[in-house]
């Protein structure tokens, strides 16, 4: 309606001589005034208690607080900004699909690397954004030592990245999560022998904005364990992300390159799920329901629809979001390719695509 209203104006808007008036001690009239004749006027009420009352052009308006009355034609009201109609949506959502049977997924683990199988290595802990240029979410930082004997020991690990997951000796020990200057502290298991530290280092997204934006860093800082700080030790890095993103592994051409084997509902960490599913008949759109899933990112056909972090929740002890839309445009009438990356304990047997009705009702 403002829209509207601005355009019948535009004549004496662009092509004409404006000239303002009091209309009162809050009250100003903006008046634009084209060559043919035509006349556009602003009437505006500072007064943020009260109406007002006043006379324009030998007619009288009533101007509520704050407000601006539009006036096309400098006689008639086209539009207030204190009485502006809106519309609200009322949304339905419906369950078009299940993806609830085990036969129908399959799962891959991303394997966790050890140093002496990556092919990038150095004296220190890289930056994150630095070493992986920007091309993925993910870096692995492995480094092996000796130890005298088995022992329990803590883990301490300082990291600038958005979330940071530990393993150690290929087993699994913990993950922490924050914003700027993580630290996750737990006690480990070490062998007699060589052990190996794996930290995977997880961004979501990376900083594109604001003030020295050039001395932006992220991933891990220090290493502790007992009273052995790792810093300096060599690390080797996986610098591709994971391997299942270097692959591909979501799209036609390489969903072939590693052996996915059957669901076994164990909802391990770091593991790849996949299936098909048919597109819903209708027009209405779909949107995928991972409120049983943790954090990861998802992909249909090949395209991503987006990361998802589920498990964490608003103060309303809510997600942010649970439903995540899927473009019509992104699938075929049948065997459409879901893929999901999972970083923690997400069922997908809980996953469901929804239609969504929409419905929208005036209001003033």
């Amino acid at each position: 309606e403002l829209h509207a209203a601005i355009k019948l104006c535009k004549v004496p808007l662009l092509a004409g001589s404006y000239e303002t008036s009091s209309l009162g001690h809050l009250q100003i009239a903006y008046v634009f005034k084209g060559k043919s004749g035509k006349c556009a006027a602003f009437l505006v009420n500072n007064d943020n208690t009260s109406n007002a009352r006043v006379r324009f052009q030998n007619i009288s308006f009533e101007l509520p607080s704050m407000s601006i009355s539009i006036l096309p034609d400098c006689k008639n009201v086209a539009f207030n900004t204190a009485k502006v109609s809106t519309q609200y949506n009322t949304r339905s959502r419906t369950v078009k699909y299940k993806f609830d049977s085990m036969e129908r997924w399959e799962e891959f683990n991303e394997p966790i690397p050890i140093f002496s199988n990556t092919l990038l290595k150095a004296n220190a802990l890289l930056d994150h954004m630095s070493t992986t240029k920007d091309t993925s979410d993910y870096l692995w930082y492995t480094v092996s030592f000796q130890h005298e004997s088995d022992a329990e020991a803590e883990l301490s690990v300082v990291s600038d990245a958005h979330v940071v997951h530990a393993f150690v000796n290929g087993a699994y020990k913990g993950y922490a999560h924050g914003g700027k200057h993580i630290a996750l502290e737990n006690p480990i298991e070490l062998k007699n022998g060589t052990n190996h530290i794996t930290l995977l280092s997880v961004m979501v997204g990376f900083p594109n904005s604001g003030a020295y934006l050039e001395r932006k860093t992220a991933g891990i800082r220090s290493v502790r364990i007992q009273n052995r700080y790792l810093n300096n030790y060599q690390w080797g890095y996986q610098k591709i992300g994971l391997l299942g993103e270097n692959l591909s592994i979501f799209t036609d051409n390489g969903r072939n390159k590693v052996e996915w084997s059957r669901f076994q509902g164990r909802h391990s960490r770091l593991i790849w799920y996949k299936t098909v599913f048919d597109a819903p008949g209708g027009n209405d759109p779909l949107a995928l329901n991972l409120g049983s899933m943790g954090k990861g990112e998802v992909w249909v056909n090949g395209q991503s629809i987006g990361r998802y972090w589920v498990s964490i929740h608003t103060p309303q002890q809510r997600p942010s979001q649970t439903w995540y839309n899927i473009p019509r445009s992104f699938l075929k009438p049948e065997e459409n390719q879901l893929v999901l990356v999972e970083e923690e304990y997400g069922d997908p047997l809980g996953i469901t695509l929804d239609s969504v009705s929409i419905t929208k009702d005036a209001k003033y």
